[in-house]
């Protein structure tokens, strides 16, 4: 059943977070044919708060409130290190009669404050995935997807990624049509390709300049060659087994996955800024055909090189 939303607030609410859980949940489209929920805003304590964009809101509901919900949504907040009692109280208490919670973004920490992410999976925003495993180590964090159904909880990476996952439980709850009828009426997809990886740059850690350094800048204008470890222990003056132990102490990895890396990167800004064929792309980066890149691009990014161009060029 989904018919009965709360969203969950404190001081230093995100007001986008807030507003898109108030965006699918809080708006009467019946004229559309579309269900109306019943919604609304509760903290631990009611009246006004201050947002993290530095005005107020003004909330009505306390935490008695969560007591009538179907589903709760954590919106995102500032991270701290202890969370109101009254909030953790109602949570566990809400989803050991059944109710259905949601995070987005860092209220993930509100979850897992109240214990409810112990045993599951989870994700929230791709700067806060460690933070979280580190503060919550019963729980197994992915940073690369966009949401995670543990039923009865959902969490969700940053910001947008917070529509994706309350449109999937509209899917999941009341249908695709439902879905559909509300992304069309917001003007977004009512299902995105991918995860978060595709939104973040992370290039693997360099060598030092009077080590292998010279050998990673040449290696990065010769991403197009086929190039093997004994190949390129050669050019180090090392040994095959020198060289791969050096090349791992010194980037972190092995040298096949920084070359897929680097090829990677230059595939995504080749995607993003020229409008190269993805077999030409495929062929510079030094993937040799667009089988071979899509297979690492969606490995890696979770997603394919022409949806990632859709979204990124």
């Amino acid at each position: 059943m989904l018919q009965n939303v709360v969203t969950v607030v404190m001081e230093e609410v995100h007001p986008f977070e807030l507003g898109l859980a108030c965006e699918v949940f809080g708006l009467d489209r019946s004229d559309n044919g579309l269900p109306v929920y019943d919604f609304a805003v509760a903290s631990d304590r009611p009246g006004k708060l201050r947002t993290h964009a530095g005005y107020s809101i003004d909330v009505e509901h306390g935490a008695e409130r969560l007591a009538e919900a179907d589903l709760v949504i954590a919106a995102a907040t500032t991270i701290r290190d202890e969370y109101p009692a009254p909030l953790i109280e109602a949570l566990r208490a809400a989803t050991e009669r059944g109710a259905r919670v949601l995070s987005i973004c860092s209220g993930a920490f509100l979850l897992g404050a109240a214990g409810l992410l112990d045993g599951r999976r989870s994700t929230t925003h791709w700067r806060h995935t460690d933070r979280l495993a580190a503060r919550f180590p019963l729980t197994r964090v992915e940073p690369d997807v966009l949401y995670v159904d543990e039923d009865p909880v959902i969490t969700s990476a940053g910001t947008a990624a917070g529509i994706d996952a309350c449109l999937y439980l509209v899917r999941k709850f009341q249908g695709a049509e439902v879905a559909r009828g509300i992304a069309r009426r917001m003007v977004v997809a009512p299902h995105r390709d991918g995860g978060q990886a595709q939104f973040v740059a992370r290039p693997l850690p360099e060598a030092d300049e009077d080590s292998l350094g010279g050998l990673l800048d040449w290696l990065r204008r010769h991403l197009h060659q086929e190039l093997t470890v004994d190949q390129l222990a050669t050019k180090a003056h090392m040994s095959p087994r020198t060289f791969a132990r050096r090349f791992q102490q010194e980037t972190g990895t092995t040298p096949h996955r920084w070359l897929t890396n680097q090829r990677l990167l230059q595939a995504q800004r080749l995607l993003e800024g020229t409008n190269e064929p993805v077999e030409s792309v495929a062929a510079t980066c030094g993937f040799g055909n667009a089988a071979t890149l899509r297979h690492h691009f969606t490995r890696w990014l979770g997603t394919t090189p022409q949806a990632y161009r859709r979204t990124f060029g």
